[in-house]
């Protein structure tokens, strides 16, 4: 694998940095990677009256965790499982879940290790956040569940982590949305540096990357949060009520440990798990993804995000690349929830039963 092929797999980068490298492999003219682009109404943007809550969740333990989740439609349903990214938490699905529940579909929707009720089994499990444990994570919560098969879909982590799994696992995760597209990552690929402007849009891993931001993190974490939010979303209009009902969330004990792993592990700062060191090599081969896909992105995220004329060519099944109009930022789905949702059911209907 080339150096320049490294670079551009670096998973989640600045679109400056992916602009380039596009031109440099000769991928900007990919038909597969036309948009269709969907203008974002008000009537389609989701501010939901932060009353409205997963109020009752489950708890089932899954490999090296106590997995609290949420749950909507009929138990018979075909599986969807939806996966939040940081610093959100399972409420970025509130209003995608009552359209796949009203659409037949049984909606899962787990909080990653380090957030909400989710717990670790065992105080002495390693507080690891590198990319192969939440992979492990999902595997392991959908064999607890005793599900075979299920649409995989989400945002931030969560679409990498979904990635992942529609990657290695395509005879069990059957078709994908993906907001940001290929997110798939590894630490020798993390190595290459990136221009000054790339690099600038990853402040926050640099200062976690310290124990001065380890610290900062721990102290105001509601704070760079909501500070995160806004940054990745700049005209979303979310109220304090909104944004309180998912920062209760990151109130989970293991949430800073987990979360100052997961960007030092990028960097090579901390190191990977022995047990998940296969996993890795997987991820780190850059996985073509083979089942039917529907890729995302807003016009208005302020997070670092490639441009999906890059990773087109690494979707060989079905695919389709959504563009949504109107202002909509970093955390789609609660932003655009019937966008999302639509994107949910039109590639489930792909999938043979």
């Amino acid at each position: 694998m080339s150096e320049e092929f490294n670079q551009q797999r670096r998973g989640f980068l600045g679109t400056a940095a992916f602009g380039l490298l596009a031109t440099q492999l000769g991928l900007m003219g990919n038909a597969e990677a036309a948009p269709v682009v969907q203008d974002s109404t008000p009537s389609d943007r989701g501010i939901t009256d932060a009353g409205t809550r997963f109020s009752t969740l489950k708890q089932i333990k899954a490999g090296v965790l106590n997995v609290g989740y949420a749950e909507a439609g009929p138990a018979d349903g075909y599986p969807i499982l939806l996966l939040h990214g940081w610093p959100y938490d399972i409420h970025a699905f509130v209003d995608v879940a009552p359209i796949l529940a009203a659409a037949g579909y049984r909606v899962i929707i787990p909080h990653l290790r380090g957030y909400g009720t989710t717990r670790f089994l065992s105080a002495d499990t390693l507080r690891n956040g590198q990319q192969s444990v939440f992979t492990a994570d999902a595997i392991a919560f959908m064999d607890a569940l005793k599900v075979d098969k299920a649409v995989v879909a989400g945002f931030d982590w969560g679409a990498r982590i979904a990635d992942t799994l529609a990657a290695l696992w395509p005879e069990r995760f059957t078709a994908l949305v993906s907001v940001s597209g290929y997110l798939i990552g590894s630490q020798e690929a993390n190595r290459k540096p990136l221009p000054p402007k790339a690099e600038l849009q990853w402040w926050y891993q640099y200062y976690f990357a310290t124990e001065r931001g380890e610290a900062g993190y721990r102290q105001y974490t509601h704070e760079f949060a909501r500070l995160i939010w806004e940054l990745a979303s700049p005209q979303w209009k979310f109220d304090d009520a909104t944004f309180a009902r998912s920062a209760a969330s990151l109130d989970n004990p293991d949430h800073v440990a987990i979360s100052i792993s997961n960007y030092r592990w990028r960097l090579g700062l901390a190191p990977s798990e022995a047990k998940y060191e296969a996993l890795e090599k997987k991820l780190a081969q850059f996985p073509n993804i083979t089942v039917p896909t529907i890729t995302m992105e807003g016009d208005a995220n302020g997070a670092p995000h490639p441009d999906p004329k890059v990773y087109a060519k690494k979707f060989l099944g079905k695919y389709e690349h959504r563009h949504l109009t109107g202002g909509i930022g970093h955390n789609l789905p609660q932003e655009a929830p019937r966008a999302f949702a639509q994107a949910v059911l039109d590639v489930a209907k792909l999938v043979a039963r």
